[in-house]
């Protein structure tokens, strides 16, 4: 059966199924969610791998890779996902597979099912979600399914846990009988395709459904009425396609959802709702956040006394990075937010009603969730263009993806919305912060559309597909799932940003302290205070940075910005988010008994071109700033994995000459018309 490597003798349990079935849950119970995530080689798709818990005395190792339709891939993801169910590129082929089978769902997923059977493989079906079934008035017959697929069958609830005694059960069984089974029987690497394959797969799955589905809890007094109830039922649930129609009140409330107009309202007030809660509700955690860094730099400070590398570890690393870092809480809501939302299948809907516009521009709904994935961070989001099986509109959906506001761009909105609007005001500074990601999602699609234009020449193709959708039951939200991914999510986002942050920080302090760390200034006369913000100011006169600064201000003087702005900017090519670290680092920010947002919106407030009076960070100069990083493509990262996934260097090349040069006239548009409108 197994085409074993002679590095793992570890047996090896693989996850497969269906999107949403319960899969990852699943592997997060047996896993404890203790598990190491890496690419395919050659490849940016993931798959998770752990050593089942001990707990459950099961010696064997489990991987979850992504959800496949079937054997037969239609997207690149899909395709990979394949390849490693018939040969793991390191663990070799399973030698068990789970299938996560969705009982509600049960003939559209039994087609993977038979597939994997007809294949060879070892297969255990795992049935999920069971809690629909039952509200309709179903059960299903675990056993009878069994008999008839010829393998083991389990009912689990991945939420809870009940059932996986069960199904490690039948592992143990399986894994047992492994060194028993005939080296012939090794699995078909090539699934065949026919029509009477199609059509006798379609007929048995049928047939398979009517047998083993039944009316659950059906009285045993029960009266005529009663049984003329149920008997309707059974008339609906023996017609084809039966438990593909929703329920009751998933039709009444999809009326009022997906409708053409109200439902975009709805999703507008939604997201108004979610932004406006990422500000008032992370301030408690953002104060303790800013307090805690505070006392490590000033205990620093004071530890280590007013030298180079106490200044380097206060004022460079510390500041530095807990400049990010306090914006920790209001992307660690967002995440949780976004994930409620996707669980209660409200994402879903959302996706259908931009469909039709998304077509308009040469895009269709497949496109809605990479775009949205965008949000938190342009990698992962152009990974997930895999599943878009057009090729001109996976390549416009990456190449527009960049455009989203991603999770890096938040503290800097954050930032400088609060240098706009006062903390207090949540509601106005949510309302704000709605307003850029909507911004920045029309930006996308008017690029789109004019990129769409040229699309012959541009991607080398122009054909369209259509858009298939399946709008999941609504759900309650399972908060214990949510905020497993939320810190799954936050995680990702410090790990990537962290090391960058910290480097470049280090740099900026090396750039603005030296080469003359310790000027000679004129004391005389002069209060302590006096003589530090002398120094200060003479030290980053005479820097590399001032340097560099200087160099490129003649570009930053028509957006109403100086040269330390320009450093702070070219810092955010390689990050977006150092730029708040970079205005504190080059402005000298240190903390004064406030914390440090505070203390770098002051810096800011006063911040003067040198020599005079005018301020350098005025509502126009801010409002430019804001609309130049919802353009700029400020990511390195995201320009390896754009060249990654299209293949080449053309397009990662045309949206950064593209994105920057639209940043620039953008930002040098909206200033100077806010002033020519006496904004300022």
């Amino acid at each position: 059966m197994k085409e074993q490597t002679t590095v793992n003798k570890t047996p090896l349990i693989a996850i497969t199924g269906q999107p949403n079935t319960g899969k990852t849950t699943l592997f997060n119970q047996l896993s404890g969610k203790k598990f190491k995530t890496v690419n395919y080689p050659g490849s940016t798709v993931e798959y998770s791998v752990s050593k089942i818990l001990s707990k459950y005395a099961v010696n064997a190792n489990i991987l979850d890779s992504p959800g496949i339709i079937s054997l037969l891939p239609v997207s690149p993801d899909e395709e990979l996902s394949v390849q490693t169910l018939f040969n793991h590129p390191e663990y070799g082929t399973p030698d068990i597979i789970a299938v996560t089978v969705d009982a509600s769902q049960l003939s559209r997923n039994l087609y993977l099912v038979r597939q994997l059977i007809n294949s060879g493989f070892n297969v255990v079906v795992i049935l999920t979600m069971l809690d629909l079934l039952h509200k309709k008035g179903f059960d299903i017959s675990d056993k009878k399914l069994s008999e008839i697929l010829k393998c083991d069958v389990v009912k689990v609830n991945s939420m809870t846990g009940e059932g996986i005694d069960n199904f490690l059960t039948s592992v143990n069984k399986s894994i047992q009988q492994l060194g028993k089974m005939s080296e012939n029987n090794s699995v078909k690497k090539n699934y065949p395709l026919s029509r009477e394959n199609l059509l006798k797969s379609y007929t048995e799955i049928e047939q398979i459904e009517k047998d083993v589905i039944f009316a659950a809890n059906i009285p045993e007094n029960a009266n005529e009425t009663d049984l003329v109830k149920i008997n309707k039922e059974l008339v609906v649930l023996n017609s084809p396609g039966s438990f593909q129609k929703p329920d009751e009140f998933t039709l009444k409330l999809d009326k009022i959802v997906l409708h053409k107009f109200w439902g975009l309202i709805i999703f507008f007030l939604t997201m108004l709702l979610m932004f406006t809660s990422v500000f008032y509700i992370a301030a408690p955690a953002m104060d303790l956040v800013n307090e805690a860094f505070s006392f490590l730099s000033e205990s620093a400070s004071e530890l280590l006394g007013d030298n180079w590398y106490g200044n380097l570890l206060s004022q460079g690393i510390i500041s530095g990075v807990g400049s990010v870092l306090v914006f920790l809480p209001q992307i660690l809501i967002l995440f949780l937010i976004l994930s409620l939302l996707e669980d209660s299948g409200f994402l879903a809907r959302g996706a259908m009603i931009i469909d039709k516009p998304l077509s308009k521009l040469g895009l269709n709904g497949k496109s809605f969730v990479p775009m949205l994935s965008g949000f938190a961070c342009a990698i992962p989001a152009m990974m997930a263009t895999r599943t878009i099986t057009n090729k001109k509109e996976r390549m416009l959906t990456i190449f527009i993806i960049p455009l989203m506001s991603c999770s890096a761009r938040l503290p800097v909105y954050a930032l400088l919305i609060a240098f706009l609007i006062p903390k207090e005001d949540a509601l106005t500074g949510g309302l704000t912060l709605t307003l850029i990601y909507i911004f920045s999602i029309v930006s996308s699609l008017v690029i789109a559309s004019v990129v769409n234009k040229f699309s012959k020449s541009f991607l080398r193709t122009s054909d369209n597909s259509s858009f298939i959708l399946e709008l999941p039951a609504y759900r309650k939200p399972k908060l214990a799932s949510s905020i497993t991914s939320m810190f799954s999510n936050a995680k990702q986002y410090v790990v990537k940003a962290g090391p960058v942050i910290l480097y470049l920080s280090v740099i900026l302090w090396v750039l603005t302290y030296l080469p003359n760390y310790d000027p000679v200034v004129n004391e005389t006369g002069r209060s302590e205070d006096e003589i530090v913000m002398l120094k200060n100011s003479e030290r980053i006169a005479t820097s590399y940075a001032s340097e560099i600064g200087h160099f490129i201000e003649p570009v930053m003087k028509p957006l109403g910005m100086d040269w330390r702005v320009g450093v702070a900017l070219i810092a955010t090519f390689a990050a977006r988010e150092v730029f708040v670290s970079s205005l504190m680092v080059i402005f000298k920010v240190t903390d004064t008994g406030e914390d440090n947002q505070n203390s770098l919106l002051s810096a800011m407030q006063n911040a003067t071109f040198e020599n005079t009076e005018i301020k350098i960070f005025t509502p126009a100069t801010t409002a430019g700033l804001i609309v130049f990083f919802v353009f700029a493509l400020q990511c390195l990262s995201t320009v390896a994995i754009s060249k990654k996934e299209t293949g080449g260097w053309k397009i990662p090349l045309m949206q950064i000459v593209t994105f920057t040069f639209i940043a620039y006239i953008s930002a040098f548009i909206t200033v100077n018309g806010l002033r020519f409108f006496g904004v300022e």
